[in-house]
């Protein structure tokens, strides 16, 4: 019994669905999805993986079948048809792709909107002005370091002052040497944001987090708590923003298991927010050259629980405060310069008498 084509054609499209759903969901190419924005990122990139294998499979299956089917027989030396087109065809494979390719940006802009990307109608707030219309390319770059001057509030410098504000945090930036560069969005330059989801947007997250990079390590302070550390800790289940810069070159903050990567700028305040969802603990890697040790360039970041993360927090505390009560035992005010430095100098052959003459 001879099978119709069109019954050849559902089983096969059939089989290629069911591949392409199969693989798209169980790739095991992604890393853990450690927050709740990860949860969406993967979303899309499942969803485009399904379309991709389905594209894949259904073009290699043509050729394969097309290099059996139609291949040369033997003694067959004449020409092959000349055909020289198939407009109905055309527009066929034309039209899926466009279809495919403008469904792929509907979602990831969604995506990327319930992350709290950027908002589409910043732009409008700060229009090109005339000068930038008809600059050339190079001097439209120029403008990504060295924006219009403006009336309007400058809002890196805003930010840069709030987290000045944190002892802690001026401690380890050199706000006070870099100018707070002004956002234009009218010329394409602005301090990369990626605010709440839409449900929580305008209202303050639940923890912040101060970060600097520099090279070649990153540095993280607590605004609320005066911690410093090396080593980025914050609980599952509530919303971190992060305050970033940097003090000398770009940097790039990424964490894979976070699916979230934003740069740290000299001069700009760049902002992220994520809301970690399983613990574990997932390495900070810098994602953008930075120097000869760029590649070494890595910090820890600790998700744990809510009574983990307080259990740190006083355990940092009590450190801190150790560390302090410490120096100013050892620093006593009733020692002379000599008296204090005398256990360090002794073994080195410099007598007191030369160290009384220094400090004279």
């Amino acid at each position: 019994m001879k099978i119709p084509s069109s019954i050849w054609t559902l089983l096969i499209g059939i089989v290629l669905t069911l591949a392409s759903l199969w693989y798209g969901q169980n790739h095991g190419l992604l890393p853990v999805a450690a927050t709740d924005e990860a949860v969406l990122v993967d979303g899309l990139f499942n969803a485009m993986m399904i379309i991709s294998t389905g594209i894949f499979l259904l073009v290699e299956g043509i050729l394969i079948y097309s290099a059996f089917k139609y291949r040369r027989r033997a003694g067959d030396n004449e020409d092959g048809p000349p055909v020289e087109g198939n407009v109905p065809l055309e527009i066929l494979w034309t039209a899926i792709p466009a279809i495919i390719v403008i469904g792929i940006s509907v979602y990831s802009f969604d995506v990327y909107n319930e992350i709290g990307g950027f908002d589409p109608h910043a732009i409008h707030e700060a229009p090109m002005n005339q000068e930038s219309m008809t600059m050339p390319g190079s001097a439209m770059a120029a403008t990504l370091s060295d924006t219009p001057p403006s009336t309007e509030p400058n809002l890196n410098q805003e930010k840069s002052d709030q987290a000045m504000q944190d002892p802690a945090t001026a401690e380890v930036r050199n706000a006070d040497q870099i100018p707070q560069l002004r956002n234009a969005p009218g010329v394409g330059s602005v301090a990369p944001t990626i605010g709440g989801s839409p449900d929580k947007a305008g209202k303050p997250p639940e923890l912040r987090v101060n970060v600097t990079g520099l090279q070649y390590a990153w540095l993280f302070t607590y605004p609320e708590t005066g911690i410093t550390t090396g080593e980025m800790h914050v609980p599952i289940g509530r919303e971190v923003e992060i305050n970033m810069t940097a003090n000398d070159v770009i940097h790039a903050f990424w964490v894979p298991e976070f699916r979230l990567k934003q740069d740290a700028i000299p001069g700009r305040q760049s902002e992220i927010r994520f809301t970690p969802k399983k613990a574990g603990d997932y390495a900070l890697i810098c994602a953008e050259l930075c120097g000869p040790y760029h590649g070494a360039m890595r910090a820890s970041v600790v998700v744990e629980t809510e009574e983990a993360f307080d259990k740190w927090q006083q355990e940092q505390l009590v450190a801190s405060k150790e560390t302090l009560n410490q120096a100013v035992a050892v620093n006593r005010a009733d020692l002379s310069p000599n008296e204090f430095l005398a256990p360090y100098t002794k073994d080195m052959g410099i007598q007191p008498e030369m160290l009384h003459q220094i400090h004279k």
